[in-house]
């Protein structure tokens, strides 16, 4: 619909959310693959495809912010773009604002439930979709009131948006793939390990995300001379006090003799 409206009227700005929305579908489809193949058999390995995902959506939407920046400078620097602005501008991005917040709201309430990172940035994604249509309807209302421009502006400022997102969400994703901990965690978890009765110290603590889990590794001073089954015991309320901060970790507890 926007690529067909956007050819008849010749407005840029409604050509650039037609070629965002052609990458929401490459996007929709690699967040399926991920969350598809994420599977608990392979959390190492297969739960990093949510943040691949995100990454590579996160590229798509640059390249395309290239090519729309590289279309609207042209635009405003070597000639001027007649445009036809009719209903069927203002009907496409009314309907494509519609569809936006609904996928957007079911997206974000699925990314919550199951701590989903690919679903997150999906629904993120959506979300700046709303905005970036809510632009180019502005620059419509601007050409039709005899501002020529501003459609060109309109899908600079749809690229705006998009560079925003796509760099805030890019670094996320970067940082999950080269496993940094979370800050301030790795201070927290051990204060409560050492506040738990029995444990001497704690030390050697690892960390990282795989999809949306969270590996937690680490070493605790304990007594030795207690039986295997205390042992147990105490790795188990030492897993719990660490649920109270990470819950949903997956934590591994590896007791040493004092």
């Amino acid at each position: 619909m926007k690529t067909i409206v956007g050819l008849v009227t010749g407005s840029l700005g409604i050509l650039a959310e037609a070629a965002h929305s052609g990458l929401d579908l490459v996007a929709a489809l690699m967040t399926y693959l991920a969350v598809r193949f994420s599977d608990r058999s392979h959390l190492y390995g297969h739960g990093k495809i949510e943040n691949l995902s995100a990454l590579g959506e996160t590229l798509l939407l640059l390249v395309t912010c290239a090519w729309i920046v590289r279309e609207a400078l042209f635009r405003l620097t070597h000639h001027h773009q007649q445009l036809e602005v009719t209903f069927w501008s203002f009907a496409v991005m009314a309907v494509s604002i519609a569809v936006d917040v609904s996928r957007s709201r079911v997206l974000s309430r699925a990314a919550k439930a199951h701590n989903s990172q690919a679903l997150e940035a999906d629904a993120l994604h959506f979300q700046t979709d709303v905005w970036s249509s809510s632009v180019v309807i502005a620059g419509l209302v601007c050409v039709k009131l005899g501002l020529w421009a501003a459609d060109a502006v309109a899908a600079l400022g749809v690229c705006a948006v998009v560079v925003w997102v796509s760099v805030k969400l890019g670094k996320r994703t970067v940082d999950a793939l080269l496993d940094s901990a979370p800050a301030g965690l790795q201070e927290r978890i051990a204060s409560v390990v050492e506040a738990v009765p029995g444990v001497h110290n704690c030390h050697a603590m690892r960390m990282r995300y795989s999809g949306p889990v969270l590996f937690i590794d680490l070493h605790v001073l304990v007594d030795g001379n207690q039986t295997l089954f205390e042992a147990h015991e105490l790795t188990i309320r030492i897993e719990g006090a660490i649920a109270e901060i990470a819950p949903g970790a997956d934590v591994t507890v590896h007791p040493e003799p004092v």
